[in-house]
């Protein structure tokens, strides 16, 4: 049995990652529904429109979903408490520390699990007694590690050093590449920037049809003196550009990124002033589908990749 699957109760080791201004309620349920684990990003969302997304999820899916929470947001404390009255069984936490939650999730009887960017964490997370971990290559979309150790060796590494279940995310939106990372350790996958080009993600659909136009060398990551993030280019990049050309300050480079700017490009659809986070797989991104048919063409590719692999010897 597949350790993601059993953990989950889930058909497929796929996990919809929580992204913000994407991963509402229709985006987590459709995968939910279709053999995954959807999950809601509160990263996003005041605390009754979190309530909100998992009432409707519910109503949704008899599936599992998740809620995922970065742990810097600044209603913490009340999103925990939400997300154990509505009674999700699912947490995926990242950007701060595993060790403040997680023993107080568990004893609810919630599965936790840890993003992270580095063996150093991985670790951390293990001693946290996190139920498994998220190891995510700085190829993924949206803020990253500054390690900048790319999926394809992150995996192996952190399997070397864990005992819990691995999930790989980070330039993951084919089913051959799911089939790469597991056979580098990996128990299941996480998935972004494929599912941000979904018909039910909540993004805008000009910034959906920016990612599906998207090519090798569009996205970028930056702003590493405030929290490291992997960008499109567009105007806002550009502005970033030329104040890196005179060697900013902290203030200059917050006083530029403002308030916003994510929701401003991601969700109502400035493509110049906006921040638009995806990931370096969006240039293999082509279509916009739904849910259901991508997590479904995965699945198949999967497959037909390991039955390729098993006629081809060295």
């Amino acid at each position: 049995m597949n350790k993601i699957k059993e953990l989950f109760n889930i058909q497929y080791p796929i996990i919809q990652g929580g992204m913000i201004w994407a991963s509402g309620w229709k985006l987590a349920s459709a995968v939910s529904n279709a053999g995954g684990l959807g999950l809601i990003g509160s990263g996003s969302m005041y605390p009754d429109v979190l309530r909100e997304h998992i009432q409707k999820c519910k109503k949704a899916t008899n599936k599992p979903f998740g809620v995922n929470i970065p742990m810097l947001y600044p209603n913490l404390e009340e999103i925990i408490q939400i997300i154990i009255e509505e009674g999700v069984k699912i947490v995926f936490t990242s950007a701060g520390n595993p060790k403040t939650y997680t023993a107080y999730l568990k004893e609810k009887e919630i599965t936790v699990v840890h993003v992270v960017s580095s063996v150093k964490f991985a670790l951390k997370a293990q001693e946290a007694g996190v139920d498994a971990v998220v190891a995510e290559g700085f190829e993924a979309g949206g803020h990253n590690g500054r390690d900048e150790t790319t999926t394809l060796t992150l995996i192996p590494m952190v399997k070397n050093e864990i005992d819990i279940p691995l999930i790989a995310a980070g330039g993951i939106a084919t089913g051959k590449a799911m089939y790469a990372v597991m056979a580098l350790g990996a128990d299941g996958v996480q998935v972004g920037s494929r599912f941000v080009a979904s018909k039910e993600a909540s993004s805008h659909i000009d910034f959906k049809k920016m990612v599906v136009n998207a090519k090798e060398g569009d996205t970028q990551l930056t702003l590493k003196e405030l929290a490291p993030v992997r960008l499109l280019k567009n105007k806002f990049y550009q502005d970033l550009a030329a104040l890196y050309a005179k060697g900013p300050s902290i203030e200059e480079l917050k006083a530029l990124l403002g308030r916003a700017r994510a929701k401003r490009g991601m969700f109502e659809g400035d493509l110049e002033e906006g921040e638009l986070e995806i990931g370096q797989v969006s240039g293999l991104i082509d279509d916009i589908k739904p849910a259901e048919i991508i997590l479904e063409d995965m699945v198949k590719e999967f497959n037909a990749t390991q039955n390729r692999m098993k006629l081809i010897s060295i």
